[in-house]
């Protein structure tokens, strides 16, 4: 299963020893906010990958049998999910495309993994494309 999720909430913080006595507020915003399918509950795990792509570095198709949710650190990612033109993510959904969108700059993400259940945190696909593991960068 594959399934964007994410957990956030918003504040505002402030610095009270600011330079020139003013405070300065911290904005926090909710960066992505989305609800977590039907997951048993018991011996809940997150798990958080970091992925540094190379300079036109990719991944193979591949898919996740928990609920995940990506971050994009550092660069562009390009990224898609079977059958799908842009890069929503659903349940059951296969990456037929994730790799670094420029040839010159690495790019890095943060994966979290929330997962009910022992499991590998990626599985190739059980049917389709293998995907393309060559990216085809922007830059």
């Amino acid at each position: 299963m594959l399934a964007v999720a994410g957990l956030a909430c918003g504040v505002i913080l402030t610095a009270p020893n600011a330079p020139g006595g003013q405070t300065k507020a911290t904005a926090v915003r909710v960066a992505l906010s989305r609800s977590l399918p039907a997951m048993k509950g018991d011996g809940l795990k997150i798990t958080v990958l970091e992925v540094t792509y190379a300079p036109g570095g990719a991944s193979p198709a591949h898919s996740h049998p928990c609920p995940v949710v990506a971050y994009v650190v550092s660069g562009a990612i390009r990224s898609q999910v079977k059958g799908q033109p842009e890069a929503v993510y659903r349940a059951n959904g296969v990456h037929l495309i994730s790799a670094n969108a420029s040839r010159t700059a690495p790019a890095k993400f943060l994966a979290y993994f929330l997962c009910d259940h022992e499991t590998k945190l990626s599985v190739p696909p059980v049917d389709g494309p293998k995907g393309n593991t060559q990216s085809t960068p922007q830059e």
